[in-house]
């Protein structure tokens, strides 16, 4: 199993301008990763997306690292046609941007606001009929979907499931994040033993737990659905069973890229240096 770093992770140093999305290359690199994914592209020299995706590809091939994923935002829930074929372009650039980068998968959010339909199965139709259309494009650039367990909604194991079989295309999967399941108060474990099979693409992810009547001054944390109260931190510090996620995930015969999406308040090199090692340390465990 490879371990990949998301360039989310470095969102710290890049809001103080300390790095750019291309410098994240380097420093993967240089930290020991595998493979590095990369989150909408925010070029920072003037350059369009398309120009910049063809950069980073070019850094990415001289330092010997895979680019593996592309991961956008997106809202499939729309009020009007026009405002639902104006989505699907976007997404479809978005796809012509991870062509350049050379990745295999793009993972895109599906909804952020249900926009009065009262319940997400009652908006999945709407849903579904934009990832097919979506997919079909991206599978003509040889490029698999994905839709990750994020943004409240659509973040339930049992809900992301409902959503993947409603698809039911060959070329759709999930990006199962281990750590994200626990925004909607669910077991990670459990959760990711339900999604492990779908599973084209994870995430490392772990999280402080502060439950609902916690009198503690948490910073940087922000509230589950259910009210409690969460905060990032490093591999191996919180609450989410990494090394049983991993193991629930070698057992349903994933065996592909693990990477890292760090959001702790500590410093990002730090958090994502130490992340990497005990990550490293697990599925070497798991592997003996």
């Amino acid at each position: 199993m490879k371990i990949g770093v998301s360039s989310y992770s470095f969102q710290q140093y890049i809001n103080q301008g300390k790095m750019s999305q291309l410098d994240t290359v380097v420093k993967a690199k240089e930290i020991g990763f595998d493979a590095i994914e990369f989150t909408e592209l925010m070029p920072h020299d003037g350059s369009t997306k398309k120009e910049y995706a063809k950069k980073i590809a070019d850094e990415a091939k001289r330092l010997g690292i895979e680019i593996t994923c592309y991961t956008v935002g997106a809202n499939l829930v729309c009020k009007t046609e026009e405002e639902y074929t104006e989505e699907i372009n976007r997404l479809k650039e978005r796809l012509d941007e991870a062509a350049i980068l050379g990745v295999k998968l793009m993972r895109h959010d599906v909804v952020s606001d249900l926009k009065g339909v009262r319940s997400f199965d009652l908006a999945l139709e709407q849903i579904v009929r934009g990832i097919r259309e979506v997919t079909e494009y991206a599978k003509a650039l040889g490029i698999k979907t994905m839709v990750e367990n994020h943004g409240l909604i659509c973040q339930d194991s049992d809900r992301v499931e409902r959503l993947f079989n409603a698809v039911n295309h060959d070329n759709f999967g999930l990006l199962v994040d281990m750590g994200n399941f626990t925004c909607v108060d669910e077991n990670p474990a459990t959760a990711v033993s339900r999604l492990a099979r779908y599973a084209f693409h994870a995430h490392a992810k772990d999280m402080l737990f502060f439950p609902f009547d916690s009198k503690e001054d948490i910073q940087d944390g922000f509230f589950t659905r259910g009210c409690n109260k969460l905060q990032g931190t490093i591999i191996g510090q919180g609450i989410v069973p990494i090394k049983q996620c991993i193991a629930i995930l070698k057992s349903q015969g994933y065996d592909e890229t693990l990477s890292i999406e760090y959001e702790g308040s500590e410093d990002c090199l730090v958090g994502i240096e130490k992340g990497y090692k005990a990550l490293r340390e697990y599925i070497k465990e798991l592997e003996e």
